[in-house]
């Protein structure tokens, strides 16, 4: 995962666990101090809530316990494509796309970032700039031509604090 994700995930964890789980136990307690919980819309939403809230905790922690955070800017100059690798290609029909190489927390297709077991992140893995390659999609297979090759610190996302 790259610092950035794992910096996302951490906020994310630190938010669950300061703000959103804290304040949904007053409410669950509150609703709970109201009598009858079985037709009680605040404590049933507030428990089901609670569990998902629990359960994202639990899957947090263990992806950030021993997490192997790769920094793409430290890789340095070269034109092969690995993890962190932002890489231009153009497909078969001439348009340009752009896409980063990142852990599967990380994925986010909006931006271009796609997982490195994507089959687009396989198929690129370990080629150079200059490469042509086949990649086959739902639609067949396309010849898809390396642009360019780049290794850049992604936009911070905040501090993980």
């Amino acid at each position: 995962m790259t610092p950035q994700g794992y910096a996302r995930l951490k906020r994310e964890l630190f938010h669950l666990l300061d703000v959103e789980r804290p304040e949904l136990v007053k409410v669950v307690s509150w609703a709970a101090s109201n009598g009858d919980r079985s037709e009680n819309g605040d404590y049933l939403y507030g428990k089901k809530r609670l569990r998902e809230i629990d359960r994202r905790i639990h899957y947090l922690n263990k992806r950030l316990d021993k997490p192997e955070v790769v920094d793409p800017a430290a890789r340095g100059e070269t034109d092969q494509i690995f993890f962190g690798a932002t890489v231009d290609y153009v497909d078969g029909s001439g348009h340009q796309h752009t896409v980063t190489i990142v852990g599967v927390d990380e994925v986010d297709p909006a931006h271009g970032h796609v997982s490195w077991i994507s089959p687009i992140a396989r198929a690129l893995l370990k080629r150079r700039a200059g490469d042509t390659l086949k990649l086959t999609t739902p639609g067949g297979v396309e010849d898809i031509e390396i642009v360019d090759v780049r290794y850049q610190a992604m936009a911070d996302t905040g501090d993980p604090a």
